[in-house]
């Protein structure tokens, strides 16, 4: 069924986005077990897509034109996007946002964790746990009847409560039949405002919380966004079904 251009799913194929997104749980869990002091950002590409591959799925990120890596990899200030490499190496201290995307027999998921390597500063912890929150926050606003506005809202309120600021230029998105659908979903905005969420919305809600400003910039190599006053970043990420008993969390 199509509202707005927007195909919402059918109990089935919400089972199906689950299956995707229990992969991906896995990886993420896999990751945490791991000592990431040390290690290339380009070598947990590679962990993560021989994870994908043995699970027989493959990565929806290279399914994006001009991307060819399994991940994006985004460090302290680099807010989303960071293409790994193996001139970059993890060090104690930073926080480390890992975004991974999952196609199987078709149907797509996307999460994001963000990862404390080795000790990290008190401000970088209450910056991820504020992200972590933050995401609780506007994915409790998906029920059937509430507005799109009332995700972003509850976002941003809570985000600019704790002295911290969303950003803007990068969105969440309906996903399923494929990485990027519509509706575009702002992690800011107005409650009661927006489309009205139906049963059967399937989407990703990707909020990138900052230590500083909201302001981002993108490097020469087209894809990493930093923040422009080179403080924090940090952002979580999970792909929900709004269903009749409310949100679902399909990549948990």
């Amino acid at each position: 069924m199509r509202i707005r251009g927007i195909r919402l799913k059918t109990p089935e194929d919400i089972r199906r986005i689950r299956e995707s997104g229990r992969i991906l749980a896995g990886i993420f869990h896999d990751i945490s077990s791991l000592d990431l002091k040390g290690i290339t950002t380009w070598e947990l590409d590679t962990i993560i897509e021989n994870s994908i591959n043995r699970k027989k799925a493959r990565p929806a990120f290279k399914t994006v034109a001009g991307y060819s890596h399994s991940s994006c990899i985004s460090v302290n200030s680099e807010v989303v996007h960071g293409i790994p490499s193996r001139k970059k190496i993890l060090r104690d201290g930073d926080i480390v946002k890992v975004d991974i995307g999952v196609a199987l027999n078709g149907f797509f998921s996307d999460s994001c964790v963000t990862y404390r390597v080795g000790r990290v500063s008190e401000a970088a912890r209450r910056l991820c746990d504020s992200a972590m929150e933050a995401l609780s926050l506007g994915i409790s606003a998906m029920v059937p009847g509430n507005r799109l506005g009332d995700i972003g809202g509850s976002i941003q309120e809570y985000v600019e409560s704790r002295g911290y600021s969303v950003v803007r230029t990068f969105t969440g998105h309906g996903i399923g039949f494929d990485l990027h659908e519509q509706p575009v979903v702002p992690h800011y905005g107005t409650k009661g405002s927006g489309m009205v969420l139906r049963e059967g919305l399937v989407l990703a809600v990707e909020p990138m919380v900052n230590q500083g400003g909201a302001g981002v910039r993108t490097l020469e190599d087209g894809w990493t966004a930093v923040t422009e006053d080179g403080m924090l970043s940090a952002q979580y990420e999970h792909t929900v079904a709004i269903t009749e008993r409310g949100p679902v969390v399909l990549t948990e």
